[in-house]
């Protein structure tokens, strides 16, 4: 017997309409059945339980992520495990009890290993990152500390050695805190460090080839600057009237960042060739005067065959219909995400409630596409 969302997803596969209005309509009635049999406990029940979670100073992994009900970000190791992150926090209040976990689930969704812990609200959440042979964790605290380590797909803990000296990239770095200052990590030595070459990075991003991808906006114009090793390989202004940050991305070749204009996104800036030449992306099906209005509101992804997906935060998303990247089509979800990102050719989006609450909304939980955004599939939590 299917199950209620595998039948959801069935039907998904099955029907095609012509008429945009009368597949929204159903699907939404398709997937509200699923989403009844979801909420488990409800109201008062579940704010206590929520409760107990919080205040726990050991909380198991189980009532964590029952209480949770969603998962706060997911990462994809190089096998294709999943590491699936929970946050459980106080509602209401900006100081107090909290919970955290993680849960990996390996290729075949079986849980291989998981762990929870007591925090506190003041505490931002931990961000995981999917490397070739498992994970990499990377906290900052409120007060500024930042720690670092590594998961294995088992799920065991490796120490991470913090380099004193700045390093030049290599293939298989990857970017840990995009901001100032900037970090990698090198997965081979498990090691983390800060890029050699310019003094202060700004949205940095990285590309398989070791090639880093930064902006500098103490400049007019703004430059989108590319190094490898410390050494500048090209450096480009931002085209006038726009200015440019937030948002930039580099993978499959594709480099993209996003263009400003009265501090709002009015489309990006693009390279296929390695920075040699670029074009401004103002149309190509995307609306740009009616996204959201602020950059941080801005998805903005890449596949590793080169293609862009942009979208806005708790809204809508279009994906790139081949590298090109000058066609854009409107994904169709099975419920709204408000969290949606790219993981190898996976795209992965996140529906939970927008605003802290003790109950679920209609469809939570971790929902995983293989062939662009035509059809999802519901992640079992393992």
């Amino acid at each position: 017997m299917l199950s209620c969302e595998d039948g959801a997803m069935v039907w998904l596969r099955g029907h095609v309409f012509t008429v945009a209005a009368a597949l929204t309509s159903v699907t939404s009635l398709v997937l509200a059945g699923c989403a009844r049999s979801d909420s488990g406990v409800g109201g008062r029940d579940r704010e206590a339980a929520y409760g107990r979670v919080v205040k726990d100073p050991h909380p198991s992994a189980e009532a964590v992520i029952e209480a949770a009900g969603a998962p706060a970000g997911v990462a994809r190791a190089g096998d294709g495990s999943l590491l699936l992150s929970y946050n459980v926090r106080g509602i209401g209040d900006d100081e107090g009890p909290a919970a955290a976990a993680w849960r990996i689930v390996s290729p075949a969704g079986r849980t291989v290993a998981q762990r929870a812990w007591h925090a506190n609200v003041e505490d931002r959440p931990d961000r995981y990152i999917g490397v070739r042979d498992g994970f990499v964790r990377w906290h900052r605290s409120s007060r500024g500390a930042q720690s670092v380590y590594a998961l294995d797909v088992g799920g065991k803990r490796h120490e991470v050695t913090t380099s004193v000296r700045a390093l030049g990239t290599r293939p298989g770095d990857v970017v840990l805190n995009e901001g100032i200052p900037a970090l990698l990590y090198r997965p081979a030595e498990r090691t983390v460090a800060t890029p050699a070459g310019a003094a202060e990075y700004e949205d940095v991003a990285m590309d398989e080839r070791g090639t880093l991808w930064f902006m500098v906006r103490s400049q007019t114009p703004h430059r989108v600057v590319q190094q490898r090793d410390g050494r500048t390989l090209t450096s480009t202004p931002v085209p006038k009237p726009y200015t440019s940050g937030g948002a930039l991305i580099a993978a499959g070749g594709t480099t993209a960042l996003a263009l400003l204009r009265g501090g709002t996104v009015r489309g990006l800036m693009v390279s296929e060739d390695g920075g040699a030449h670029w074009r401004n992306l103002t149309g190509g099906g995307i609306p740009w005067q009616d996204l959201k209005r602020d950059v941080v509101f801005l998805v903005l992804r890449a596949l590793p065959d080169g293609r862009l997906l942009v979208g806005e935060r708790q809204g809508r998303y279009w994906l790139a219909e081949d590298r090109s990247n000058r066609s854009f089509r409107q994904l169709r979800t099975p419920v709204p995400f408000t969290s949606f990102t790219v993981q190898g050719k996976t795209l992965y989006g996140i529906a939970d409630a927008t605003r802290a609450s003790y109950d679920l909304v209609k469809g939570e939980g971790l929902y995983a596409s293989d062939d662009g955004g035509r059809t999802w599939r519901r992640q079992k939590r393992g």
